[in-house]
């Protein structure tokens, strides 16, 4: 898909905005030499069943340009930003079957939509929820006719290009791209993206974006004593691997942050065998590696001042039989010794092992893990936020200002010490699930006890990975992509941890 610039716009397609008060955000210009047609739009938007204060796209039919669809921005808010307007724009284009448009983009507009000074964010989300998937889809219907969905081929933009407008839309292209790759990723089924497949986008991804990449196999894990992770790995024919890419940036006292995602490519729950019931979802169990993967790619292209390692422990668990089994236990990289009490509780195991080595090679100013990891949380908190643990006020004060920045919204848990003891061992230093209360916290803070005293954040995103349609830049069905945005924009917006 290609953006480009144009003094007039020349598609039978034509997207106009308004705002909440019934304003079309048009130049003067362009409503000099548009009057009949300004006149008719203005007749339109008065109608009672246009509601002004709700973000909305609408669709007339005219002579010339054949279709214009109004966009209303609505009332500004959190939840109803330009993002959002720009997502439900998106998915209108694709429902309709477009394959390009002209967009009217007024050069002075009034308050409070500065749609010039937001230009970044409403196209990316106009990028977002352009998003489809069929890749599996036959294309050819019975009666021979081409069924593969129309995409948008062309963008054409009604401005006046110059450095800071290409700087904008590049931003935008280059973060939605990135997150539509994770969607497309965490979409694919658990036989077409395995372990080795995920390492496969990892060499593409890191020549494209200049990245270092490396991985550790399963020999080198069992010389360096990484039981966590083979414990799970053990019941699938599919081998295992930790994916790790590096970039480093020219400025020679910057930070570094560790970045880790869980990579679970199918998790049927082990010998702790899953309800049938909506097992095929766990091919989205890889959803917080993914996204690992796509903010490196944001991170490599735009280059921030601070050094990114991105580390994605990626595994079956599959109940084989040399499965591990309830009551083994593992030790881990750092020593810690782990009593398996339900094997489906796996994602904190490869996890385990992961920030363990990461944080003990790379020495990191900070590190940040993020996985598809209970679902505890989405019983907390749904299909909208991510559930956020942090143990650095810094730290989470970034990452709370990126959420907000990039709309992947995170919400923080508690995570007091007194949880710490629903984890501690019997037999073993910790055991691998906590009980029933306070589930999403209880894993996250098993998770701590691997980042050697580093400030650290969890995120888990597990309600909100896929399938979250209240999110208008999401799709409604299938990945989201989630944390692929955030995490870059901290790197780039990095302000550092050290006091």
């Amino acid at each position: 898909m290609r953006i480009q610039f144009e003094k007039k716009a020349t598609s039978e397609n034509l997207l106009v905005f308004f705002d909440e008060n019934g304003e079309l955000l048009v130049s003067k210009q362009w409503q000099k030499n548009n009057q009949e047609l300004c006149q008719r739009l203005r007749f339109y938007i008065k109608l009672p069943e246009i509601k002004l204060k709700q973000k909305s796209v609408h669709v007339l039919f005219e002579s010339k340009p054949t279709r214009i669809l109004l966009a209303c921005l609505g009332e500004k808010s959190e939840e109803n930003s330009l993002r959002s307007v720009g997502g439900i724009i998106g998915k209108k284009l694709t429902s309709m079957r477009l394959e390009e448009i002209s967009i009217l983009f007024p050069t002075v507009t009034p308050s409070p939509h500065p749609l010039f000074d937001e230009l970044e964010i409403l196209m990316e989300g106009i990028l977002l929820g352009l998003y489809q998937y069929s890749e599996f889809k036959s294309s050819i219907s019975d009666n021979g006719e081409d069924e593969n969905p129309k995409e948008m081929k062309l963008i054409r933009l009604v401005l006046k290009e110059d450095a800071q407008i290409k700087q904008k839309t590049n931003q935008a292209m280059i973060f939605a791209e990135s997150t539509n790759l994770v969607r497309d990723w965490g979409n694919k089924p658990g036989n077409h993206f395995t372990p080795t497949h995920f390492m496969e986008q990892c060499q593409i991804l890191a020549k494209e974006a200049n990245l270092k990449f490396s991985f550790i196999d399963e020999n080198k894990m069992l010389s360096l004593k990484m039981g966590c992770f083979l414990g799970v790995t053990q019941g699938s024919a599919e081998p295992g691997f930790i994916h790790i890419l590096e970039y480093k940036t020219s400025q020679k006292k910057a930070e570094t942050l560790l970045l880790v995602g869980k990579g679970l490519t199918f998790d049927s729950g082990g010998i702790s065998l899953k309800p049938a019931e909506k097992m095929n979802e766990m091919k989205h169990d890889m959803c917080g590696g993914a996204a690992v993967l796509g903010a490196m790619r944001i991170i490599g292209l735009l280059k921030p001042q601070i050094n990114v390692i991105g580390m994605i422990p990626a595994s079956e668990n599959l109940p084989g039989g040399k499965a591990v089994k309830p009551g083994d236990v593992l030790t881990a990289f750092n020593g810690k010794t782990v009593e398996v009490q339900n094997t489906d509780a796996e994602g904190r195991l490869i996890l385990a092992d992961a920030l363990a080595y990461g944080t003990d090679k790379y020495k990191p100013d900070a590190v940040i893990d993020i996985a598809t990891l209970t679902g505890a949380c989405l019983v907390a908190l749904g299909s909208y936020h991510a559930g956020m643990i942090c143990d650095n006020e810094t730290l989470k004060k970034q990452i709370s200002e990126a959420a907000k920045d990039t709309g992947d919204p995170v919400w923080e848990m508690p995570g007091n010490k007194v949880y710490e003891k629903q984890i501690e061992g019997t037999i073993s230093d910790l055991k691998n699930v906590g009980g029933r209360e306070a589930g999403m916290i209880t894993a996250g803070l098993f998770l701590k006890n691997f980042v050697n005293k580093i400030p650290w954040s969890h995120l888990d995103i597990a309600g909100i990975a896929w399938d979250a349609e209240r999110i208008d830049y999401y799709p409604l069905k299938g990945a989201t992509g989630v944390g692929t945005r955030l995490l870059a924009s901290l790197a780039l917006n990095w302000s550092g941890i050290k006091p």
